[in-house]
């Protein structure tokens, strides 16, 4: 099995960059894109077809957790990584009933990030 597509949407650019970084070393993660914008996220998934999407749900325009049900909705074959500034139950509940398949913190290390997206990907993953 090859790289894991990874596709980041979160409106920070300091921690968009950061996540790719982080990710790339791995050495089992393509990032094959990342946005502030979540419509310009929903057009990449189309086009690029990643594996998974990391989401920032805590989003100033509040379209956080409808950006999720759309993503699932519209490409069930993609898993949606939820990542956070801070733990809230409730939007955890909701990211999970909205389709997500993971939720978790921003600060967490590089290997947990790792292990948390690739225990989220699909078991069978569209050719690249």
């Amino acid at each position: 099995m090859g790289q894991t597509r990874l596709l980041i949407i979160d409106e920070h650019e300091a921690v968009r960059k950061a996540l790719v970084s982080r990710l790339q070393q791995t050495g089992q993660m393509q990032v094959v894109g990342s946005t502030s914008s979540w419509e310009e996220g929903i057009l990449q998934i189309q086009t690029l077809h990643p594996h998974v999407v990391l989401l920032e749900t805590k989003r100033s325009d509040g379209a956080g957790l409808e950006t999720c049900r759309r993503i699932a909705r519209n490409h069930p074959e993609t898993a949606i990584v939820v990542l956070t500034s801070y733990e809230d139950e409730k939007e955890r509940q909701e990211a999970f009933m909205a389709g997500a398949t993971g939720y978790i913190l921003k600060d967490i290390d590089s290997a947990e990030l790792l292990q948390e997206i690739l225990n989220c990907c699909p078991n069978e993953r569209p050719a690249n």
